[in-house]
């Protein structure tokens, strides 16, 4: 029998000599190793709010692994927008997060009733502001391997709050952003009243002194450290003197 004949291996060769059929090795599977960075789930936390409807807005993210540790934070300004402009820029920046560093798998969390049951398909999208973000999470999710979204009270989505909040402040202070609204604070101490307006030809009422009390007239009042004030803002003359019945 002729010895086997060498040949030159191609890319569709699976040895570089031709062998009897019953003389070919098994194949041998070469084990796959997957990145422990690809492996499991990542969780995503995620909020977004605006400060007037619209208003300054922001959303801000605390996404985890499967073990619980944290390995990001996202806190962006976004302008001017919506509550749930907002929103769905959250979900979005949690989306991109995992595409960008390789996590196939992600369950999000989000305060947004609203945004997780359109996500879920339970309601229809009517906002034409909100469409086009709708599409593109959408898109986004559909180049993941595994996907969850669901609600949660806002109590227990603190971080992701905290982070959005954090993203409007930043942007309230930017050049050009709209300063925050402060109420006019009361004053320290008591101030006289304003002079009435007069209406056509008819004077303002002059401010009436309080008058004296009648000799006989009957006062309340009421004792206060051993000093008797009395009510109805009347007032005595000094040096009379009074009698006082206890109620």
């Amino acid at each position: 029998m002729p010895p086997p004949r060498l040949t030159t291996p191609s890319l569709f060769s699976a040895s570089t000599t031709e062998l009897p059929a019953q003389q070919q090795p098994a194949p041998s599977a070469a084990p796959v190793r997957e990145n422990p960075a690809q492996s499991g789930w990542i969780h995503a936390h995620c909020d977004g709010g605006a400060r007037g409807n619209p208003g300054p807005a922001g959303y801000g993210a605390l996404i985890q692994d499967q073990n619980g540790a944290v390995i990001a934070e996202l806190s962006e300004f976004l302008g001017l927008r919506t509550n749930n402009y907002a929103e769905y820029s959250g979900l979005l920046g949690c989306l991109q997060y995992a595409l960008d560093h390789n996590h196939p798998r992600l369950k999000v969390v989000s305060d947004s009733e609203l945004m997780v049951k359109q996500i879920q398909g339970k309601y229809q999208v009517k906002s034409p502001a909100l469409k086009p973000l709708f599409e593109e999470a959408k898109r986004r999710i559909a180049k993941l391997e595994g996907f969850e979204i669901s609600h949660a009270l806002r109590h227990k989505n603190k971080d992701a709050d905290r982070l959005a909040n954090e993203a409007m402040d930043r942007g309230m202070k930017r050049p050009g952003a709209p300063a925050p609204v402060k109420a006019t604070p009361y004053p320290t101490k008591a101030e006289a009243p304003p002079i009435p307006i007069s209406f056509g030809d008819r004077p303002a009422p002059a401010s009436a002194a309080p008058s004296a009390p009648k000799a006989d007239a009957m006062l309340r009042g009421f004792t206060r450290d051993g000093v008797v004030h009395i009510l109805g803002g009347a007032t005595l003359p000094d040096g009379i003197f009074v009698k006082i019945i206890r109620e």
